[in-house]
């Protein structure tokens, strides 16, 4: 019987094996998602382009686009939408090469079917309180720049842009320790849930993109400060 308290939530799953395909978008349905099931990366694609989702759950191996291409463009163009990446490529740094592109989530196969719905429920709760109404956003002002974490929203001199799951965990980070010492291996645990020693240009990255987004000259930042050797220091002003 389907679950009739979960939100009718939007999935698009793109899933080329069809024998797996079948058992999620069944399962996913018995807990009360509407699932739309497409086989490549051109045909997801597409079908974003069509209509509204609040969680991609995609294969990281595809025929034509791949995973990590498809993962690209959908957060060039739909940056608020909620991916869940799913492969057989296990590998560490495979995994990190998914959460560099966008990804909020990656679980490898072979998975564990609860697993794999705890991981949508988790993510799809987490979309949910970014867009609920209730109660005031959270909402931070430095420079000239305005971030509301909760609706995962930044307005800053260049424009106004939506904020990625994990560029909004790093912000709160940050703005949780203003004036402090973050440590790398703060950030890599706490955000992207990797091991400390992992090497990574991934952080990196990440900082250069938080400085192309708020600081006035990128090359010499105020807010998002290097400490070289051990890790980076956010300044309101």
């Amino acid at each position: 019987m389907r679950n009739q308290d979960v939100p009718p939530f939007r999935i698009l799953l793109v899933e080329d094996e069809p024998h797996i395909a079948q058992g999620l978008v069944f399962n996913l349905e018995h807990e009360g998602f509407l699932v739309t099931h497409v086989e490549t990366g051109e045909e997801a694609l597409r079908e974003l382009e069509q209509a509204a989702y609040d969680l991609l759950v995609l294969d990281l191996m595809l025929p034509g686009i791949s995973g990590l291409e498809v993962c690209r463009r959908v957060r060039e163009k739909h940056p608020h939408l909620a991916i869940l990446m799913v492969t057989a490529l296990g590998e560490e740094r495979d995994r990190i090469a998914g959460l560099a592109e966008g990804a909020d989530d990656y679980l490898p196969k072979p998975f564990n079917l609860d697993e794999f719905l705890l991981r949508v429920k988790a993510i799809l709760r987490r979309v949910q309180r970014a867009n609920g109404s209730a109660g005031q956003p959270r909402v931070y002002t430095f420079g000239d720049n305005r971030v509301d974490l909760k609706g995962a929203r930044a307005e800053t001199p260049r424009g106004s842009f939506d904020l990625t799951e994990l560029e909004v965990k790093m912000l709160k980070v940050f703005f949780e320790r203003e004036e402090e010492l973050v440590t790398r291996r703060e950030l890599l645990e706490k955000v992207w849930g990797m091991a400390p020693d992992t090497e990574t240009r991934t952080l990196d990255n990440f900082i250069v993109r938080l400085r192309k987004y708020f600081e006035k000259n990128p090359a010499r930042p105020v807010h998002f400060r290097t400490v070289r050797g051990r890790g980076y220091r956010f300044h309101r002003s």
